[in-house]
């Protein structure tokens, strides 16, 4: 909880976001409450960008079609400064737009986010780029201009508010700095009022309005404020939450509170489908299902015990299961306590003398990246 008192305006500001709230709930179904908090919030803060450092992502994500994704995407639009849609968008046509000489800073909507990112879609890296150094103000992005001989070196400024929908997942770098909301096909005892954009972006616009006079408003009171995080939440996390926290503050109310209990909930959601890198998840695969209760163990036993578990990568990875020469190279990436990098050593067995590892070998590696291993049932 946070002591700040609200931000003096003509507008009440708590009152105002139940009414954006609410009219989110008439045409998205969210997964839980905390998500309706957060996204509410996240409206609020495209008013206010000038007034953080970062700005977090809002990523609509879910397995399926069909889960209200672009719906939330769509009623997103009507509340944001200068909306964009950039289905299709290149990362120079953006950072273009993001410079643009009118001054508006556009709010960047990418609906089917998956067709930019997904396995079949390549790389993006600029694009990527893009999204990942717009995040933090005062971030640029280099690009030569002109033509031939006289082409010089310019810097575009790529800090912009980014919400995106899509299926399956994102790149990790981007995933760590947005607001997650896992969206799911609504059951059959969940409904939602059919969305009219000739009927119903009015009052989307005229919420978007008052947002943006209440923010004026409010500025010098989120301009440098540094809102109280909940316990556990840190580093990255903090950065993606801190704009949002702070004009909970502003607005007062309950605010403050569901804010706060809505930042623990989703931080913690996006940490138990966060499984890191895939050198993270094979060290962690190690020291929670492999090398249980034992200090070595040959490395034909360590393959055999990865490729048998269930919900791992292990057993088809790129079509093929994880060998000797993969494993080597992936955990060579690591280092030792002493700094050499891990890598298998002679083990005697009955049967004579086989390569593998050790858990001493491990045991630095496991401390620096694995998340704290799960308590015992």
């Amino acid at each position: 909880m946070t002591d700040q008192t609200p931000a003096p305006s003509a507008i009440d500001g708590a009152a105002l976001l139940d009414e954006v709230e609410a009219f989110h709930r008439r045409f998205n179904v969210f997964p839980t409450e905390a998500a309706y908090t957060a996204v509410t919030l996240w409206d609020a803060h495209a008013h206010l960008l000038d007034c953080f450092e970062s700005t977090p992502r809002l990523a609509f994500l879910s397995p399926e079609p069909g889960s209200g994704k672009s719906r939330a995407l769509e009623i997103v639009e009507t509340l944001v400064p200068n909306p964009m849609a950039a289905v299709d968008a290149s990362a120079a046509a953006l950072f273009r737009a993001v410079s643009g000489v009118d001054g508006k800073r556009p709010t960047i909507l990418f609906d089917e986010i998956d067709t930019i990112f997904g396995p079949k879609a390549g790389e993006n890296e600029q694009l990527r780029g893009f999204i990942n150094a717009g995040h933090r103000r005062g971030k640029v992005m280099y690009r030569c201009v002109g033509d031939g001989a006289n082409q010089t070196v310019q810097a575009f400024p790529s800090y912009t508010a980014v919400a995106v929908a899509g299926l399956g997942s994102l790149p990790d770098t981007i995933l760590t700095r947005s607001v997650i909301i896992r969206m799911r096909r609504r059951a059959r005892n969940e409904k939602a009022e059919p969305y009219r954009s000739r009927i119903h972006e009015k009052e989307g616009f005229a919420l978007r309005d008052q947002l943006a006079a209440w923010a004026e408003a409010a500025r010098g009171f989120v301009m440098g404020a540094w809102p109280e995080m909940p316990e556990g939440v840190t580093d990255r996390p903090a950065d993606v939450w801190e704009p949002l926290l702070a004009v909970a503050d502003a607005v007062g109310g309950d605010w403050p509170k569901r804010a706060r209990e809505a930042c623990a909930e989703l931080v913690k959601a996006s940490q138990v489908n966060d499984k890191g890198s895939i050198g993270i998840r094979l060290l962690t695969d190690l020291r929670d299902h492999v090398m249980v209760g034992v200090d070595r163990l040959p490395t034909i036993a360590v393959l055999d015990r990865l490729n048998a578990l269930d919900d791992a990568p292990w057993a088809d990875l790129d079509g093929k299961a994880l060998d000797n020469r993969r494993l080597s190279k992936m955990l060579s990436q690591y280092v030792t306590a002493d700094g050499t990098p891990v890598a298998s050593r002679n083990i005697r067995t009955a049967g004579g003398v086989l390569k593998g590892y050790y858990s001493e070998d491990l045991e630095d590696a496991w401390a620096r990246y694995c998340p704290p291993p799960s308590p015992s049932p």
